[in-house]
């Protein structure tokens, strides 16, 4: 694995820990950090024992989306031409694809602050754990921007329309509780459990069959897009490649055995408000 300017990877017994390594710049994504993401996501789905990617950002926070200084250094006073502005989004489109298409299981550790391009990445990942000091915006419009890293896909289908719209044209911020309901995470803890319940996470889906977790994943990736008849078809392929490998015939093994099953899903918090009491925001 090559050394990154903008990124740290650790590797270790099956799961992957990519860091978002600009903590001075509050890990905003520049350029270079864009271009090594998909290096190095390209470079992690090639490792065929790697079976969970743990996404964090280095410090106190997640990714302050792109990085503003950047673009005000390189346009000056003058906006850039159209042709000039599609070629620079290029590179946020592969960003987007690398990790949409990462055919493992990807989980979003959230600390601090996610916005922007910040809130994209998480969006754009399996599951979500947020710290209780979270927050999150579709900051795009504060700087005339139009919502990108796949947001305009994503965002619909996790929250509906009606709140996709609010949330990306208002640009207000949420906390962790008003994520948590709105569904864009799993589970809000503290600050000092969060890296370790997420390492804890990927330990526990890390004991599946890596067969079975990458056709899962694919299939309900193509669920939203799908009808039932293709879906059916899907369940049909991916079941027979999975009937087949070797991770489910050890796994029927140890079951006729009566020996417990490898994977132990950690407990999480359930931080959502009891029914009828609306969302625990206050904030925005």
């Amino acid at each position: 694995m090559p050394a990154y300017d903008t990124l740290l990877c650790d590797v270790q017994d099956g799961i992957a820990t990519l860091t978002l390594n600009r903590p001075t710049a509050l890990n905003a994504v520049s350029p270079r950090m864009a271009d090594e993401l998909v290096d190095l996501l390209g470079r992690l789905s090639a490792d065929e024992t790697l079976r969970v990617l743990v996404l964090r950002g280095a410090g106190d926070n997640f990714c302050a989306g792109g990085d503003v200084r950047e673009m005000a250094a390189r346009t000056g006073q003058d906006a850039p031409a159209a042709a000039q502005a599609l070629h620079r989004m290029a590179r946020y489109r592969r960003l987007t694809l690398a990790l949409h298409r990462f055919d493992r299981p990807v989980i979003a550790a959230v600390d601090g602050v996610a916005f922007g391009a910040g809130m994209s990445l998480a969006l754009l990942s399996d599951l979500v754990l947020l710290s209780d000091r979270a927050r999150l915006c579709m900051a795009f419009q504060r700087v005339g921007l139009v919502p990108d890293c796949g947001a305009l896909y994503m965002l619909p289908r996790l929250v509906g329309l009606q709140q996709a719209k609010a949330l990306a044209l208002s640009a207000r911020e949420i906390g962790a509780a008003e994520a948590l309901a709105l569904g864009l995470a799993i589970a809000v803890l503290p600050p000092e459990r969060l890296h370790a319940k997420a390492r804890q996470l990927a330990e526990a889906i890390a004991c599946g069959s890596s067969t079975a977790l990458s056709l899962t994943k694919r299939a309900l990736d193509a669920s939203l897009q799908s009808d039932l008849e293709t879906m059916l078809a899907l369940e049909a392929t991916s079941q027979a490649a999975a009937l087949t490998s070797a991770e489910h015939r050890e796994a029927v093994d140890r079951f006729a055995r009566k020996e417990p099953a490898r994977c132990r899903w950690p407990e999480l918090p359930d931080d959502r408000p009891p029914p009828g009491q609306g969302r625990a925001s206050g904030e925005g």
